[in-house]
Protein backbone atom coordinates (compact mmCIF):
# COMPACT_ATOMS: atom_id res chain seq x y z
CA UNK A 1 0.00 0.00 0.00
CA UNK A 2 1.49 3.36 -0.97
CA UNK A 3 0.71 6.93 -2.05
CA UNK A 4 0.56 7.61 -5.74
CA UNK A 5 0.89 11.18 -7.09
CA UNK A 6 -1.14 12.48 -10.06
CA UNK A 7 0.28 15.64 -11.56
CA UNK A 8 -1.49 18.09 -13.85
CA UNK A 9 -1.28 21.75 -14.86
CA UNK A 10 -4.29 23.98 -14.52
CA UNK A 11 -4.31 27.67 -15.58
CA UNK A 12 -0.56 27.55 -15.82
CA UNK A 13 -0.15 26.30 -12.25
CA UNK A 14 1.17 22.83 -11.31
CA UNK A 15 -1.02 20.67 -9.11
CA UNK A 16 -0.28 17.33 -7.46
CA UNK A 17 -3.11 15.06 -6.34
CA UNK A 18 -2.57 11.99 -4.19
CA UNK A 19 -4.40 8.71 -3.81
CA UNK A 20 -3.74 5.69 -1.61
CA UNK A 21 -3.40 2.56 -3.76
CA UNK A 22 -2.64 -1.12 -3.30
CA UNK A 23 -1.30 -3.71 -5.71
CA UNK A 24 -3.69 -6.55 -6.55
CA UNK A 25 -3.38 -9.59 -8.78
CA UNK A 26 -5.70 -9.78 -11.80
CA UNK A 27 -5.94 -12.20 -14.75
CA UNK A 28 -4.00 -9.58 -16.76
CA UNK A 29 -1.22 -9.33 -14.19
CA UNK A 30 -0.53 -7.02 -11.20
CA UNK A 31 -2.59 -3.85 -11.16
CA UNK A 32 -2.94 -0.88 -8.84
CA UNK A 33 -6.35 -0.40 -7.21
CA UNK A 34 -7.20 2.94 -5.66
CA UNK A 35 -8.41 2.66 -2.09
CA UNK A 36 -8.91 6.31 -1.16
CA UNK A 37 -8.57 9.64 -2.88
CA UNK A 38 -6.63 12.01 -0.64
CA UNK A 39 -6.83 15.12 -2.74
CA UNK A 40 -4.23 17.78 -3.35
CA UNK A 41 -1.11 18.44 -1.32
CA UNK A 42 0.24 21.89 -2.01
CA UNK A 43 3.48 22.61 -3.80
CA UNK A 44 5.73 25.58 -3.22
CA UNK A 45 5.02 28.84 -5.04
CA UNK A 46 1.30 28.19 -5.00
CA UNK A 47 0.03 30.81 -2.63
CA UNK A 48 -3.04 31.57 -4.71
CA UNK A 49 -4.02 27.93 -4.95
CA UNK A 50 -3.41 26.64 -1.45
CA UNK A 51 -5.69 23.82 -0.36
CA UNK A 52 -6.58 23.64 3.31
CA UNK A 53 -7.86 20.78 5.43
CA UNK A 54 -9.98 21.34 8.51
CA UNK A 55 -8.92 19.19 11.45
CA UNK A 56 -9.74 19.05 15.14
CA UNK A 57 -7.39 18.69 18.07
CA UNK A 58 -8.06 16.47 21.07
CA UNK A 59 -9.92 19.33 22.76
CA UNK A 60 -12.30 19.53 19.79
CA UNK A 61 -10.92 22.87 18.56
CA UNK A 62 -10.99 23.39 14.78
CA UNK A 63 -7.93 24.43 12.76
CA UNK A 64 -7.23 24.87 9.04
CA UNK A 65 -4.02 23.20 7.87
CA UNK A 66 -2.09 23.55 4.61
CA UNK A 67 -0.53 20.21 3.74
CA UNK A 68 2.80 19.96 1.86
CA UNK A 69 5.07 17.02 1.10
CA UNK A 70 8.07 17.17 3.40
CA UNK A 71 10.50 17.85 0.53
CA UNK A 72 8.60 20.96 -0.63
CA UNK A 73 9.99 24.40 0.10
CA UNK A 74 7.48 26.16 2.33
CA UNK A 75 7.44 29.35 4.36
CA UNK A 76 8.69 28.59 7.86
CA UNK A 77 6.72 31.39 9.54
CA UNK A 78 3.26 30.13 8.59
CA UNK A 79 1.81 28.20 11.59
CA UNK A 80 -0.85 26.57 9.39
CA UNK A 81 1.74 24.85 7.20
CA UNK A 82 2.22 21.14 7.86
CA UNK A 83 4.86 19.00 6.14
CA UNK A 84 3.75 15.40 5.56
CA UNK A 85 6.16 12.44 5.58
CA UNK A 86 4.72 10.93 2.41
CA UNK A 87 6.68 7.67 2.61
CA UNK A 88 5.19 6.92 6.07
CA UNK A 89 1.52 7.46 5.17
CA UNK A 90 -0.56 4.43 6.17
CA UNK A 91 -4.14 3.14 6.34
CA UNK A 92 -5.67 2.17 9.69
CA UNK A 93 -9.03 1.23 11.21
CA UNK A 94 -10.70 -0.45 8.21
CA UNK A 95 -14.42 -0.89 8.91
CA UNK A 96 -17.38 -2.32 6.96
CA UNK A 97 -19.18 0.64 5.50
CA UNK A 98 -21.17 -0.05 2.34
CA UNK A 99 -23.66 -2.65 3.60
CA UNK A 100 -24.24 -0.66 6.82
CA UNK A 101 -24.86 2.51 4.79
CA UNK A 102 -27.35 0.57 2.65
CA UNK A 103 -29.14 -0.77 5.75
CA UNK A 104 -29.38 2.73 7.23
CA UNK A 105 -30.70 4.11 3.93
CA UNK A 106 -33.43 1.42 3.84
CA UNK A 107 -34.27 2.23 7.49
CA UNK A 108 -34.78 5.88 6.57
CA UNK A 109 -36.76 5.16 3.39
CA UNK A 110 -39.22 3.15 5.45
CA UNK A 111 -39.49 6.14 7.77
CA UNK A 112 -38.41 4.04 10.73
CA UNK A 113 -36.18 6.79 12.12
CA UNK A 114 -39.18 9.15 12.28
CA UNK A 115 -41.38 6.35 13.64
CA UNK A 116 -39.15 5.30 16.53
CA UNK A 117 -37.79 8.68 17.68
CA UNK A 118 -40.98 10.01 19.33
CA UNK A 119 -41.79 6.59 20.80
CA UNK A 120 -38.38 5.77 22.29
CA UNK A 121 -36.41 9.01 22.73
CA UNK A 122 -38.33 10.78 25.47
CA UNK A 123 -37.01 13.90 27.15
CA UNK A 124 -38.11 12.68 30.56
CA UNK A 125 -36.06 9.51 30.11
CA UNK A 126 -32.74 10.64 28.53
CA UNK A 127 -30.19 8.01 27.55
CA UNK A 128 -26.48 8.14 26.71
CA UNK A 129 -27.36 6.61 23.34
CA UNK A 130 -30.82 7.35 21.99
CA UNK A 131 -32.88 4.16 21.85
CA UNK A 132 -34.04 4.83 18.29
CA UNK A 133 -30.42 4.54 17.11
CA UNK A 134 -29.94 1.30 19.00
CA UNK A 135 -33.09 -0.03 17.30
CA UNK A 136 -31.59 0.89 13.93
CA UNK A 137 -28.37 -0.91 14.86
CA UNK A 138 -30.27 -4.11 15.78
CA UNK A 139 -32.27 -4.12 12.54
CA UNK A 140 -29.23 -3.39 10.35
CA UNK A 141 -27.35 -6.23 12.02
CA UNK A 142 -30.27 -8.57 11.30
CA UNK A 143 -30.09 -7.53 7.62
CA UNK A 144 -26.32 -7.58 7.14
CA UNK A 145 -24.87 -10.21 9.50
CA UNK A 146 -27.45 -11.73 11.88
CA UNK A 147 -26.04 -12.56 15.29
CA UNK A 148 -26.71 -12.53 19.00
CA UNK A 149 -26.45 -9.36 21.06
CA UNK A 150 -23.18 -10.61 22.51
CA UNK A 151 -21.80 -11.24 19.02
CA UNK A 152 -22.86 -7.72 18.01
CA UNK A 153 -20.95 -6.22 20.92
CA UNK A 154 -17.80 -8.32 20.64
CA UNK A 155 -17.34 -8.88 16.90
CA UNK A 156 -19.74 -7.26 14.48
CA UNK A 157 -20.24 -3.69 15.71
CA UNK A 158 -16.51 -2.94 16.27
CA UNK A 159 -15.87 -4.05 12.67
CA UNK A 160 -18.45 -1.65 11.17
CA UNK A 161 -18.63 2.10 10.58
CA UNK A 162 -22.01 2.38 12.32
CA UNK A 163 -20.47 4.54 15.03
CA UNK A 164 -19.89 7.19 12.34
CA UNK A 165 -23.15 6.57 10.48
CA UNK A 166 -25.34 6.62 13.59
CA UNK A 167 -23.27 9.12 15.57
CA UNK A 168 -22.69 6.77 18.49
CA UNK A 169 -19.58 7.36 20.56
CA UNK A 170 -17.03 4.60 20.94
CA UNK A 171 -17.63 2.16 23.77
CA UNK A 172 -21.32 2.98 24.13
CA UNK A 173 -22.66 -0.25 22.63
CA UNK A 174 -22.74 -3.33 24.84
CA UNK A 175 -25.03 -6.32 25.18
CA UNK A 176 -26.78 -4.83 28.23
CA UNK A 177 -27.82 -1.75 26.28
CA UNK A 178 -28.98 -3.98 23.40
CA UNK A 179 -31.10 -6.08 25.77
CA UNK A 180 -32.68 -2.95 27.26
CA UNK A 181 -33.49 -1.74 23.74
CA UNK A 182 -35.32 -5.01 23.04
CA UNK A 183 -37.53 -4.38 26.08
CA UNK A 184 -38.52 -0.97 24.67
CA UNK A 185 -39.37 -2.19 21.14
CA UNK A 186 -41.90 -4.91 21.87
CA UNK A 187 -44.80 -2.75 23.24
CA UNK A 188 -45.01 -0.90 19.90
CA UNK A 189 -45.44 -3.99 17.68
CA UNK A 190 -48.95 -3.12 16.44
CA UNK A 191 -48.07 0.51 15.63
CA UNK A 192 -44.94 -0.68 13.81
CA UNK A 193 -46.90 -3.11 11.61
CA UNK A 194 -49.43 -0.45 10.69
CA UNK A 195 -46.68 2.08 9.92
CA UNK A 196 -44.85 -0.38 7.65
CA UNK A 197 -48.06 -1.27 5.82
CA UNK A 198 -48.61 2.42 5.02
CA UNK A 199 -45.01 2.88 3.85
CA UNK A 200 -45.17 -0.13 1.54
CA UNK A 201 -48.23 1.43 -0.05
CA UNK A 202 -46.54 4.83 -0.42
CA UNK A 203 -43.27 3.46 -1.80
CA UNK A 204 -44.47 0.53 -3.92
CA UNK A 205 -48.27 0.86 -4.15
CA UNK A 206 -48.46 -2.45 -2.27
CA UNK A 207 -51.94 -3.89 -1.68
CA UNK A 208 -53.01 -6.36 0.98
CA UNK A 209 -56.20 -7.84 -0.42
CA UNK A 210 -54.47 -11.20 -1.03
CA UNK A 211 -52.69 -12.54 2.07
CA UNK A 212 -50.28 -15.47 2.27
CA UNK A 213 -50.13 -17.28 5.60
CA UNK A 214 -47.50 -19.77 6.68
CA UNK A 215 -45.83 -21.01 9.84
CA UNK A 216 -42.28 -21.69 10.84
CA UNK A 217 -40.55 -22.35 14.13
CA UNK A 218 -37.41 -21.33 15.95
CA UNK A 219 -35.78 -23.36 18.66
CA UNK A 220 -34.20 -21.98 21.82
CA UNK A 221 -30.75 -22.78 23.16
CA UNK A 222 -31.04 -23.64 26.85
CA UNK A 223 -33.85 -24.78 29.12
CA UNK A 224 -35.91 -21.54 28.89
CA UNK A 225 -37.64 -22.38 32.17
CA UNK A 226 -38.91 -18.81 32.53
CA UNK A 227 -40.53 -18.80 29.10
CA UNK A 228 -43.86 -20.70 29.08
CA UNK A 229 -44.15 -20.15 25.33
CA UNK A 230 -41.20 -22.47 24.66
CA UNK A 231 -42.49 -26.04 24.30
CA UNK A 232 -41.44 -29.21 22.53
CA UNK A 233 -43.45 -29.91 19.41
CA UNK A 234 -43.11 -30.74 15.72
CA UNK A 235 -39.67 -29.35 14.86
CA UNK A 236 -39.16 -27.90 11.38
CA UNK A 237 -35.53 -27.36 12.40
CA UNK A 238 -34.94 -31.08 12.99
CA UNK A 239 -34.15 -30.27 16.63
CA UNK A 240 -36.73 -32.29 18.62
CA UNK A 241 -34.34 -32.12 21.57
CA UNK A 242 -34.94 -28.36 21.92
CA UNK A 243 -37.93 -26.33 23.01
CA UNK A 244 -39.33 -24.04 20.35
CA UNK A 245 -41.76 -21.27 19.48
CA UNK A 246 -44.13 -21.33 16.49
CA UNK A 247 -44.23 -18.18 14.33
CA UNK A 248 -47.08 -17.39 11.94
CA UNK A 249 -46.19 -14.84 9.25
CA UNK A 250 -48.66 -12.98 7.01
CA UNK A 251 -47.44 -11.36 3.80
CA UNK A 252 -49.00 -10.15 0.56
CA UNK A 253 -48.29 -11.73 -2.82
CA UNK A 254 -45.28 -9.44 -3.32
CA UNK A 255 -43.73 -10.57 -0.05
CA UNK A 256 -44.41 -7.41 1.99
CA UNK A 257 -45.08 -8.49 5.59
CA UNK A 258 -48.39 -7.43 7.12
CA UNK A 259 -48.05 -8.99 10.57
CA UNK A 260 -46.90 -12.00 12.52
CA UNK A 261 -48.10 -13.96 15.57
CA UNK A 262 -46.20 -16.16 18.01
CA UNK A 263 -47.69 -19.38 19.42
CA UNK A 264 -46.59 -21.94 21.96
CA UNK A 265 -44.07 -24.41 20.55
CA UNK A 266 -46.49 -27.37 20.74
CA UNK A 267 -49.32 -25.61 18.89
CA UNK A 268 -50.60 -27.57 15.88
CA UNK A 269 -50.66 -25.60 12.61
CA UNK A 270 -54.31 -26.35 11.95
CA UNK A 271 -55.39 -24.70 15.22
CA UNK A 272 -53.75 -21.30 14.53
CA UNK A 273 -55.94 -19.85 11.77
CA UNK A 274 -58.88 -18.68 13.88
CA UNK A 275 -56.59 -16.62 16.15
CA UNK A 276 -54.85 -15.07 13.14
CA UNK A 277 -58.15 -14.13 11.49
CA UNK A 278 -59.30 -12.36 14.65
CA UNK A 279 -55.99 -10.53 14.96
CA UNK A 280 -56.07 -9.25 11.38
CA UNK A 281 -59.69 -8.11 11.73
CA UNK A 282 -58.88 -6.30 14.98
CA UNK A 283 -55.91 -4.44 13.49
CA UNK A 284 -57.06 -3.84 9.92
CA UNK A 285 -60.83 -4.20 10.02
CA UNK A 286 -63.18 -6.70 8.43
CA UNK A 287 -62.66 -6.85 4.70
CA UNK A 288 -63.16 -9.39 1.95
CA UNK A 289 -59.66 -10.80 1.77
CA UNK A 290 -58.24 -13.74 -0.14
CA UNK A 291 -56.20 -16.10 2.03
CA UNK A 292 -53.53 -18.43 0.68
CA UNK A 293 -52.06 -21.17 2.87
CA UNK A 294 -50.75 -24.69 2.56
CA UNK A 295 -52.29 -28.03 3.45
CA UNK A 296 -50.91 -28.03 7.01
CA UNK A 297 -53.45 -25.33 7.97
CA UNK A 298 -56.35 -26.79 5.99
CA UNK A 299 -59.33 -28.31 7.76
CA UNK A 300 -63.03 -28.20 7.00
CA UNK A 301 -63.56 -26.16 10.18
CA UNK A 302 -60.99 -23.55 9.10
CA UNK A 303 -62.45 -23.23 5.62
CA UNK A 304 -65.95 -22.90 7.07
CA UNK A 305 -64.70 -20.14 9.42
CA UNK A 306 -63.37 -18.26 6.40
CA UNK A 307 -66.61 -18.64 4.50
CA UNK A 308 -68.61 -17.35 7.50
CA UNK A 309 -66.48 -14.21 7.43
CA UNK A 310 -67.07 -13.75 3.73
CA UNK A 311 -63.44 -14.59 3.07
CA UNK A 312 -62.05 -16.36 0.04
CA UNK A 313 -59.22 -18.83 -0.07
CA UNK A 314 -56.72 -20.66 -2.23
CA UNK A 315 -55.19 -23.54 -0.32
CA UNK A 316 -53.22 -26.75 -0.70
CA UNK A 317 -54.79 -30.13 -0.06
CA UNK A 318 -53.51 -33.47 1.28
CA UNK A 319 -52.06 -35.66 -1.47
CA UNK A 320 -54.50 -38.42 -0.59
CA UNK A 321 -57.24 -36.29 -2.17
CA UNK A 322 -55.57 -36.67 -5.59
CA UNK A 323 -57.16 -40.12 -5.91
CA UNK A 324 -60.56 -38.48 -6.34
CA UNK A 325 -59.24 -36.76 -9.48
CA UNK A 326 -57.42 -39.71 -10.97
CA UNK A 327 -59.30 -39.54 -14.28
CA UNK A 328 -58.61 -35.81 -14.73
CA UNK A 329 -54.97 -36.34 -13.86
CA UNK A 330 -54.54 -39.11 -16.42
CA UNK A 331 -56.28 -37.18 -19.21
CA UNK A 332 -53.90 -35.43 -21.61
CA UNK A 333 -56.28 -32.62 -22.61
CA UNK A 334 -57.12 -29.41 -20.74
CA UNK A 335 -53.65 -28.72 -19.36
CA UNK A 336 -52.21 -25.20 -19.53
CA UNK A 337 -48.49 -24.50 -19.25
CA UNK A 338 -47.73 -21.70 -16.77
CA UNK A 339 -43.98 -22.26 -16.66
CA UNK A 340 -41.65 -24.26 -18.81
CA UNK A 341 -41.80 -27.13 -16.29
CA UNK A 342 -45.29 -26.60 -14.77
CA UNK A 343 -48.77 -27.45 -16.12
CA UNK A 344 -52.14 -26.77 -14.48
CA UNK A 345 -55.77 -27.76 -15.10
CA UNK A 346 -59.01 -26.41 -13.63
CA UNK A 347 -61.42 -29.06 -12.34
CA UNK A 348 -64.74 -27.47 -11.31
CA UNK A 349 -67.02 -29.47 -8.99
CA UNK A 350 -70.60 -29.72 -10.35
CA UNK A 351 -73.07 -27.79 -8.18
CA UNK A 352 -70.27 -26.98 -5.74
CA UNK A 353 -68.88 -23.75 -4.32
CA UNK A 354 -65.30 -24.77 -4.92
CA UNK A 355 -62.92 -25.30 -7.81
CA UNK A 356 -59.90 -27.56 -7.76
CA UNK A 357 -56.67 -26.85 -9.61
CA UNK A 358 -54.55 -29.82 -10.63
CA UNK A 359 -50.86 -29.00 -10.96
CA UNK A 360 -47.91 -31.07 -12.07
CA UNK A 361 -44.26 -30.11 -12.12
CA UNK A 362 -41.51 -31.75 -14.14
CA UNK A 363 -38.86 -30.89 -11.56
CA UNK A 364 -40.97 -32.26 -8.72
CA UNK A 365 -41.74 -35.41 -10.74
CA UNK A 366 -38.03 -36.06 -11.33
CA UNK A 367 -37.31 -35.58 -7.63
CA UNK A 368 -40.11 -37.90 -6.52
CA UNK A 369 -39.15 -40.50 -9.12
CA UNK A 370 -35.59 -40.49 -7.83
CA UNK A 371 -36.82 -40.90 -4.25
CA UNK A 372 -39.17 -43.74 -5.22
CA UNK A 373 -36.46 -45.46 -7.23
CA UNK A 374 -34.05 -45.27 -4.30
CA UNK A 375 -36.54 -46.67 -1.78
CA UNK A 376 -37.82 -49.32 -4.22
CA UNK A 377 -34.27 -50.48 -4.80
CA UNK A 378 -33.70 -50.83 -1.07
CA UNK A 379 -37.04 -52.57 -0.58
CA UNK A 380 -36.43 -55.09 -3.36
CA UNK A 381 -32.88 -55.78 -2.20
CA UNK A 382 -34.16 -56.49 1.30
CA UNK A 383 -37.01 -58.67 -0.01
CA UNK A 384 -34.60 -60.71 -2.12
CA UNK A 385 -32.28 -61.21 0.85
CA UNK A 386 -35.18 -62.30 3.07
CA UNK A 387 -36.52 -64.55 0.32
CA UNK A 388 -33.09 -66.18 -0.05
CA UNK A 389 -32.77 -66.84 3.69
CA UNK A 390 -36.23 -68.47 3.75
CA UNK A 391 -35.45 -70.58 0.68
CA UNK A 392 -32.14 -71.79 2.18
CA UNK A 393 -33.89 -72.78 5.39
CA UNK A 394 -32.11 -70.23 7.58
CA UNK A 395 -35.52 -68.94 8.74
CA UNK A 396 -37.97 -71.72 9.53
CA UNK A 397 -40.33 -69.99 11.97
CA UNK A 398 -43.22 -68.37 10.10
CA UNK A 399 -43.77 -65.82 12.89
CA UNK A 400 -40.14 -64.70 12.72
CA UNK A 401 -40.41 -64.30 8.94
CA UNK A 402 -43.55 -62.21 9.28
CA UNK A 403 -41.93 -60.06 11.96
CA UNK A 404 -38.90 -59.49 9.69
CA UNK A 405 -41.28 -58.65 6.86
CA UNK A 406 -43.22 -56.18 9.02
CA UNK A 407 -39.99 -54.49 10.11
CA UNK A 408 -38.87 -54.22 6.50
CA UNK A 409 -42.15 -52.61 5.43
CA UNK A 410 -41.96 -50.18 8.36
CA UNK A 411 -38.50 -49.05 7.22
CA UNK A 412 -39.76 -48.29 3.71
CA UNK A 413 -43.29 -46.86 4.16
CA UNK A 414 -42.96 -44.76 0.99
CA UNK A 415 -43.12 -47.85 -1.26
CA UNK A 416 -44.35 -50.67 0.98
CA UNK A 417 -47.88 -50.55 -0.47
CA UNK A 418 -46.52 -51.14 -4.02
CA UNK A 419 -45.59 -54.74 -3.21
CA UNK A 420 -47.72 -57.80 -2.60
CA UNK A 421 -45.90 -60.17 -0.27
CA UNK A 422 -47.10 -63.60 0.84
CA UNK A 423 -45.66 -66.22 3.17
CA UNK A 424 -46.93 -69.76 2.60
CA UNK A 425 -46.13 -73.04 4.33
CA UNK A 426 -46.45 -76.41 2.63
CA UNK A 427 -45.27 -79.69 4.09
CA UNK A 428 -43.38 -77.76 6.75
CA UNK A 429 -41.46 -75.74 4.15
CA UNK A 430 -41.83 -71.95 4.14
CA UNK A 431 -41.97 -69.97 0.91
CA UNK A 432 -41.85 -66.18 0.54
CA UNK A 433 -43.15 -64.67 -2.67
CA UNK A 434 -43.41 -61.00 -3.65
CA UNK A 435 -44.36 -58.96 -6.71
CA UNK A 436 -45.13 -55.40 -7.74
CA UNK A 437 -48.80 -54.44 -7.85
CA UNK A 438 -49.16 -53.02 -11.36
CA UNK A 439 -52.19 -50.78 -10.71
CA UNK A 440 -50.60 -49.16 -7.66
CA UNK A 441 -47.32 -48.67 -9.47
CA UNK A 442 -49.17 -47.05 -12.40
CA UNK A 443 -51.01 -44.68 -10.04
CA UNK A 444 -47.79 -43.91 -8.16
CA UNK A 445 -46.13 -42.86 -11.42
CA UNK A 446 -49.14 -40.82 -12.50
CA UNK A 447 -49.28 -38.77 -9.30
CA UNK A 448 -45.54 -38.12 -9.09
CA UNK A 449 -44.94 -34.39 -9.41
CA UNK A 450 -48.67 -33.65 -9.02
CA UNK A 451 -50.42 -31.65 -6.32
CA UNK A 452 -53.89 -30.21 -5.84
CA UNK A 453 -55.08 -26.72 -4.93
CA UNK A 454 -58.56 -25.83 -3.70
CA UNK A 455 -60.36 -22.48 -3.89
CA UNK A 456 -63.77 -20.87 -3.50
CA UNK A 457 -62.79 -18.05 -5.85
CA UNK A 458 -64.74 -17.67 -9.05
CA UNK A 459 -63.02 -19.74 -11.75
CA UNK A 460 -60.23 -17.51 -13.01
CA UNK A 461 -57.11 -17.84 -15.10
CA UNK A 462 -55.33 -21.00 -13.87
CA UNK A 463 -51.92 -19.37 -14.18
CA UNK A 464 -52.92 -16.53 -11.82
CA UNK A 465 -54.24 -18.97 -9.21
CA UNK A 466 -51.07 -21.03 -9.39
CA UNK A 467 -48.76 -17.99 -9.18
CA UNK A 468 -50.57 -16.68 -6.10
CA UNK A 469 -50.15 -20.02 -4.36
CA UNK A 470 -46.56 -20.67 -5.36
CA UNK A 471 -45.53 -17.39 -3.70
CA UNK A 472 -46.13 -19.22 -0.42
CA UNK A 473 -43.16 -21.52 -0.99
CA UNK A 474 -40.81 -18.92 -2.44
CA UNK A 475 -38.78 -15.98 -1.20
CA UNK A 476 -40.89 -14.45 1.60
CA UNK A 477 -40.66 -17.28 4.11
CA UNK A 478 -37.27 -18.50 2.94
CA UNK A 479 -35.77 -15.08 3.73
CA UNK A 480 -37.18 -15.08 7.25
CA UNK A 481 -35.89 -18.59 7.91
CA UNK A 482 -32.47 -18.44 6.24
CA UNK A 483 -31.08 -15.04 5.21
CA UNK A 484 -32.21 -13.35 8.43
CA UNK A 485 -31.29 -16.34 10.63
CA UNK A 486 -34.25 -16.14 12.99
CA UNK A 487 -33.04 -19.37 14.54
CA UNK A 488 -31.82 -20.16 17.08
CA UNK A 489 -33.07 -17.98 19.95
CA UNK A 490 -30.73 -17.54 22.91
CA UNK A 491 -33.03 -15.51 25.17
CA UNK A 492 -34.47 -17.27 28.20
CA UNK A 493 -37.22 -14.72 28.98
CA UNK A 494 -40.48 -14.62 27.04
CA UNK A 495 -40.41 -10.87 26.38
CA UNK A 496 -36.83 -11.03 25.08
CA UNK A 497 -37.59 -13.99 22.79
CA UNK A 498 -40.59 -12.12 21.38
CA UNK A 499 -38.48 -8.98 20.92
CA UNK A 500 -35.87 -11.06 19.04
CA UNK A 501 -38.61 -12.13 16.62
CA UNK A 502 -39.72 -8.48 16.26
CA UNK A 503 -36.17 -7.49 15.27
CA UNK A 504 -36.14 -10.32 12.70
CA UNK A 505 -39.44 -8.92 11.37
CA UNK A 506 -37.79 -5.49 11.08
CA UNK A 507 -34.81 -7.04 9.30
CA UNK A 508 -37.18 -8.75 6.86
CA UNK A 509 -38.90 -5.39 6.22
CA UNK A 510 -35.51 -3.94 5.19
CA UNK A 511 -34.73 -7.04 3.09
CA UNK A 512 -37.99 -7.01 1.13
CA UNK A 513 -37.67 -3.24 0.56
CA UNK A 514 -34.20 -3.80 -0.91
CA UNK A 515 -35.56 -6.63 -3.06
CA UNK A 516 -38.22 -4.39 -4.60
CA UNK A 517 -35.86 -1.43 -5.07
CA UNK A 518 -33.54 -3.72 -7.06
CA UNK A 519 -36.45 -5.16 -9.05
CA UNK A 520 -37.69 -1.66 -9.87
CA UNK A 521 -34.33 -0.92 -11.54
CA UNK A 522 -34.22 -4.35 -13.23
CA UNK A 523 -31.00 -5.05 -11.35
CA UNK A 524 -29.25 -8.37 -11.82
CA UNK A 525 -28.45 -8.49 -8.10
CA UNK A 526 -30.40 -10.28 -5.42
CA UNK A 527 -30.57 -8.65 -1.95
CA UNK A 528 -27.90 -11.03 -0.65
CA UNK A 529 -25.61 -10.28 -3.60
CA UNK A 530 -26.10 -6.53 -3.21
CA UNK A 531 -25.23 -6.67 0.49
CA UNK A 532 -22.18 -8.82 -0.17
CA UNK A 533 -20.91 -6.49 -2.90
CA UNK A 534 -21.35 -3.32 -0.88
CA UNK A 535 -19.97 -5.06 2.21
CA UNK A 536 -16.54 -4.88 0.54
CA UNK A 537 -16.75 -1.08 0.57
CA UNK A 538 -14.96 0.11 3.71
CA UNK A 539 -14.11 3.26 5.61
CA UNK A 540 -10.63 3.76 7.02
CA UNK A 541 -8.30 6.35 8.52
CA UNK A 542 -5.50 7.75 6.38
CA UNK A 543 -2.73 8.52 8.85
CA UNK A 544 -0.40 11.33 7.76
CA UNK A 545 2.75 11.53 9.93
CA UNK A 546 4.19 15.04 9.97
CA UNK A 547 7.74 16.32 10.14
CA UNK A 548 7.15 17.83 13.60
CA UNK A 549 6.31 14.44 15.18
CA UNK A 550 2.52 14.70 15.04
CA UNK A 551 0.03 12.90 12.83
CA UNK A 552 -3.17 13.77 11.04
CA UNK A 553 -6.01 11.28 10.61
CA UNK A 554 -8.39 11.73 7.72
CA UNK A 555 -11.34 9.33 7.73
CA UNK A 556 -12.35 8.38 4.20
CA UNK A 557 -14.43 5.80 2.31
CA UNK A 558 -12.61 3.60 -0.18
CA UNK A 559 -13.24 4.30 -3.83
CA UNK A 560 -16.05 2.05 -5.15
CA UNK A 561 -15.37 -0.29 -8.04
CA UNK A 562 -17.30 0.13 -11.28
CA UNK A 563 -19.73 -2.61 -10.19
CA UNK A 564 -20.25 -1.07 -6.75
CA UNK A 565 -20.80 2.39 -8.23
CA UNK A 566 -23.39 1.05 -10.67
CA UNK A 567 -25.28 -0.63 -7.81
CA UNK A 568 -25.18 2.53 -5.68
CA UNK A 569 -26.54 4.52 -8.64
CA UNK A 570 -29.37 2.02 -9.08
CA UNK A 571 -30.32 2.39 -5.42
CA UNK A 572 -29.95 6.18 -5.46
CA UNK A 573 -27.29 6.18 -2.72
CA UNK A 574 -24.47 8.74 -2.69
CA UNK A 575 -21.29 8.02 -0.77
CA UNK A 576 -20.05 10.81 1.49
CA UNK A 577 -16.82 12.38 0.30
CA UNK A 578 -15.52 12.30 3.84
CA UNK A 579 -16.70 11.30 7.28
CA UNK A 580 -16.90 13.78 10.13
CA UNK A 581 -13.61 12.71 11.69
CA UNK A 582 -10.53 14.65 10.57
CA UNK A 583 -8.23 15.00 13.54
CA UNK A 584 -4.75 16.23 14.42
CA UNK A 585 -3.12 14.48 17.34
CA UNK A 586 0.26 13.68 18.86
CA UNK A 587 2.10 10.72 17.40
CA UNK A 588 1.73 8.61 20.55
CA UNK A 589 -2.05 9.15 20.83
CA UNK A 590 -4.46 6.32 20.06
CA UNK A 591 -7.62 7.22 18.13
CA UNK A 592 -9.82 4.29 17.16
Amino acid sequence: MFLRPHRRTKDGKPHTYWSLVETVRTPDGPRQRRLCYLGELNASGQARWLKTTEVFNQQGESRQLKLFPCEAEVPEDDPAVVRVLVEQVRLERPRRFGDCLLGLELWKRLGLDRFWEPLLDREEDPAEVTWSRVAALLAINRLCAPGSELAIEERWYPATALDDLLGIEEGRINHTRLYRALDRLLPHKTKLEQHLTRRYGELFAAEFDVLLYDLTSSYVEGAARKDPMMRRGYSRDHRPDCKQVVIALIVNVEGFPLSYVTFDGNRADVTTLEAVLRMVERKYGKARRIWVFDRGVVSEENLEALRRRGGQYLVGTPRSKLKQFEQSLLETSGWERVRREVEVKLVPIPQGEETYLLCRSTARRQKEQAIRSRFSGRMEKALKALQKRVAEGQLKDRHKVERRLGSLQARHPQVADLYQVSVTEKAGVLTLEWKLIADRQRWQRAREGAYLLRTNLSPAAPDKLWKNYIQLTEAAFRALKSELSIRPIFHQLERRAKAHILVAFLGYALWVTLKHLLARKHSAFSPAQALALLGRLISADIVLPTADGHQIRLRRVTTPTTEQKALLDQLGITLPERLSFDQECSADSTIA
